[in-house]
């Protein structure tokens, strides 16, 4: 499935491993972030091939924008609440200004702290 840009040139479609790919390029570089996590609901998903990109979930709503979820680990001594907002705000930049799609919301699951 993909998302849907349309204006006066014509149409565009981007896959969401594509939105996938920005969204967990534009995360990496924010402050605190060690990594992502697989998120994965069981062993069928491992053994289908559909984890998709790394800790991140793009879901297309009906008002033709986007829902990133992406399931992080944290490194030690950081704070939570900023490192989550920096991400947020980095993502949602990145991703808007890259595919003119708008993002509607952005969910931050912390899946572990790393301690050097």
């Amino acid at each position: 499935m993909s998302a849907k840009i349309n204006n006066q040139y014509g149409s565009i479609e981007i896959d969401k491993q594509v939105i996938s790919q920005i969204a967990y390029r534009a995360a990496m570089e924010s402050y605190g972030l060690v990594g992502l996590a697989y998120k994965s609901k069981g062993i069928v998903e491992l053994l289908k091939g559909e984890n998709g990109f790394k800790g991140v979930l793009v879901e297309e709503l009906e008002d033709n924008t986007i829902a990133i979820e992406l399931y992080v680990i944290l490194q030690y001594g950081t704070n939570i609440s900023t490192v989550a907002n920096n991400i947020i705000d980095r993502v949602k930049y990145t991703v808007e200004n890259m595919t003119a799609i708008k993002v509607s919301k952005i969910d931050i699951n912390v899946q572990g702290i790393r301690v050097k």
